[in-house]
């Protein structure tokens, strides 16, 4: 970043995340000058601990180099093989776990909860992968780190910072090529396309799709393959193009097997979460059916997916809207604000701010 997008940066993440602390340009090119500045706020060192996900006196202190450390490159070198050569499957088993916890609070608790932990955890996982020499070990940590990334850029994207979710996208379409896994490549390059979604870029998120979704078709397991259909569904109705958004969907309701458990990558999609995915294409194309499908979805839906549920409300709200019911239309977009506000999710707060700007 240039220091003029960092401290912007540093803005929008402190808004997101309730931070009181503050960035001036001027205050970071002192920062990083090295030039005295007496104590620093504590509001500001907190920013900052949150922002980097280092302590303030660490962000502070002189760089280290080979010397500082007192030990020798070549020693150190061998200490990283050595862990990284401890890697086997239990331990990959044992990583997959604690992405799966990961994911379960960040989809009932938000990302604010969870962001920090998933980085640290990516960190240590790209540390292995970058030391490690088994054959058999380095792709399914490529795997399992491009796994990682696509929830971080999920989780960016739900807090409105688009350019660090499309980082995270970039990240994960890098080690899913390591993995020489196509499914990776192609969940990671369709999750990419929803970043060009909300940027407005919905061409370029249909053409993205399209060709994850033919890289796929002979290679990826049937849950995946139908996730790909409803994302690319997702994308044409926010183009615009309500025939070819339906004959998608069907096509992702064709493609769904019955289980739908126990395939990498990791995608939430079953016959609930399909039909919220339709719902809200019906809703924006004004459909009469909308409202129907999206309150069959929100009664069965897995009360776990919080944000979910916000976004099944705001699509009802929307749906009702349109028909005329202004009163249960701001019944559901308020309830969906008070969702948004408890998970921090930016990107559905701007969608209920919009939505009750228009039904009141």
């Amino acid at each position: 970043m240039t220091h003029e997008e960092f401290v912007q940066h540093a803005q929008d993440f402190a808004q997101d995340n309730r931070e009181p602390g503050t960035l001036s340009l001027r205050h970071l090119q002192r920062l990083l000058s090295g030039q005295p500045l007496g104590a620093l706020r504590p509001a500001t060192a907190r920013l900052l601990e949150r922002l980097l996900g280092e302590p303030i006196t660490t962000l502070l202190a002189p760089p280290k180099t080979v010397a500082d450390n007192g030990e020798n490159p070549a020693s150190e070198l061998r200490q990283l093989l050595n862990i990284a050569r401890r890697v086997d499957r239990s331990v990959i088993t044992l990583l997959h776990q604690q992405l799966d916890d990961i994911r379960q609070l960040d989809r009932q608790l938000g990302a604010i909860v969870v962001r920090d932990e998933l980085n640290t955890k990516i960190r240590q996982v790209e540390r292995l992968a970058a030391y490690s020499l088994a054959p058999g070990t380095r792709e399914p940590l490529a795997a399992l780190l491009s796994e990682m990334h696509t929830l971080a850029g999920w989780q960016a994207l739900d807090l409105g910072d688009l350019p660090h979710s499309w980082q995270h996208y970039e990240h994960s379409r890098a080690a899913a090529a390591q993995s020489n896994s196509i499914p990776h490549e192609s969940h990671a390059a369709a999750e990419q396309a929803f970043v060009l979604i909300d940027a407005g870029a919905t061409r370029d998120a249909i053409d993205l799709l399209d060709g994850a979704r033919r890289r796929a078709d002979t290679a990826a397991p049937r849950i995946l393959r139908a996730w790909l259909a409803a994302a690319h569904g997702e994308a044409l109705a926010a183009h615009g193009d309500p025939t070819a958004s339906l004959h998608a969907f069907d096509r992702a309701a064709d493609l769904l097997p019955a289980d739908t458990t126990d395939d990498r990558p990791y995608v939430a999609l079953d016959p609930v979460h399909l039909a919220r995915w339709r719902g809200h294409a019906l809703a924006r194309f004004g459909h009469p059916d909308a409202i129907t499908v999206l309150t069959d979805a929100l009664n069965r839906l897995d009360p776990s997916f919080v944000r979910a549920e916000t976004a099944l409300h705001v699509d009802l709200a929307t749906a009702l809207a349109t028909n005329g019911d202004q009163d249960e239309a701001r019944s559901h977009a308020d309830h969906a604000a008070q969702l948004a506000t408890q998970v921090g999710s930016a990107r559905q707060r701007r969608r209920v701010t919009n939505l009750l700007a228009a039904v009141r």
